[in-house]
């Protein structure tokens, strides 16, 4: 029984790196394709991505469209579809998970498409008028069903949906994922107290800590660390851990004790997998290439360094 375990957590761990893998290379050529895009963000948060879609998240199967639709108008609109379709039904024991900073949207696409939710086609799409999917993706793009506003605002509103969810005795959890950059807006800690307050063990957030905003170091724009102990104080449950570890991130969840709701630290290098990206260091937020030269080393650290991989067997 133990060999059959371990080869199990072997194939999951092996499954979610190779997703993490294709994350990023799917996201470095959407930004050769486009000239620029949120390079770093897939960088960074591929791992976490990976290993929530592939072995942590219960999501049913998907209700959107491999080929998303063209966009058509706010929700109410006629034939508006919610990107969080993306995610299977709103039924009791499936997980809900919500994507707080959407320049991230990029990675989530890419994840969609490893994950046999979207197709590979639709990244094609990609920041082009009239589609859903967005560069700064909104609560039509595939795998968002929220429009979070300026940041530090998805976490309120998981926070509620968490709520109504315990008190009518839902299985399934909630899982929010944030940027370490949105603990310094005053909202998020709002909901933080709420969440302990209440003792929401439904409600889990995991937070890509990768040091890098728009301005530069996240320590230099305004520190947020120490982040394990501001959140103990306020009533939850940490674990702080390597971003990149597939299994040190699902022993979080696997640890996750009653009672409180779970922040799990994911410390992460914006650069990963992509060493090119350490000649920008830190200015890093949007990866816009300087002139053809650059993107021809890009183009080929693309094929050389990074190409697709199968899925085994």
């Amino acid at each position: 029984m133990a060999s059959s375990q371990t080869a199990t957590r072997t194939a999951w761990q092996i499954e979610a790196r190779r997703v993490a893998h294709n994350i990023r290379s799917r996201v470095l050529a959407l930004t050769l394709l486009q000239g620029g895009s949120y390079l770093s963000q897939a960088c960074s948060s591929a791992d976490i991505l990976a290993t929530l879609y592939t072995h942590v998240l219960k999501l049913g199967p998907s209700l959107g469209p491999l080929t998303p639709p063209r966009f058509v108008g706010v929700p109410g609109s006629p034939g508006y579809t919610s990107g969080g379709l993306y995610h299977g039904p709103h039924a009791p024991e499936y997980d809900r998970f919500f994507i707080s900073p959407t320049h991230y949207s990029v990675a989530v696409y890419a994840a969609l498409v490893e994950l046999g939710r979207l197709a590979p086609e639709a990244l094609a799409e990609f920041n082009t008028d009239g589609s859903i999917v967005e560069m700064i993706g909104g609560e039509h793009s595939p795998g968002l069903e929220l429009t979070t506003g300026s940041f530090g605002q998805a976490l309120s509103q998981a926070a509620g949906i968490a709520m109504a969810r315990q008190r009518r005795g839902d299985t399934g959890r909630v899982f929010v994922f944030v940027s370490d950059g949105e603990l310094q807006e005053g909202q998020m800690w709002e909901a933080f107290q709420q969440a302990a307050f209440y003792r929401q063990d439904n409600l889990a957030v995991f937070v890509d800590a990768n040091g890098q905003q728009v301005d530069g170091r996240t320590e230099h724009v305004m520190a947020v660390e120490p982040l394990d102990a501001k959140l103990g104080a306020f009533g939850w449950q940490t674990c702080k851990v390597d971003g990149h570890d597939p299994a040190a991130l699902a022993a979080c969840v696997d640890a996750w004790e009653p009672g409180r709701p779970l922040a799990v630290l994911a410390y992460t290098k914006p650069t990963q997998g992509i060493d090119l990206l350490q000649e920008r260091w830190p200015m890093l937020h949007y990866v816009r290439f300087k002139d053809a030269a650059e993107r021809a080393r890009y183009e080929a650290y693309l094929h050389e360094q990074l190409p697709l991989l199968p899925r085994e067997g």
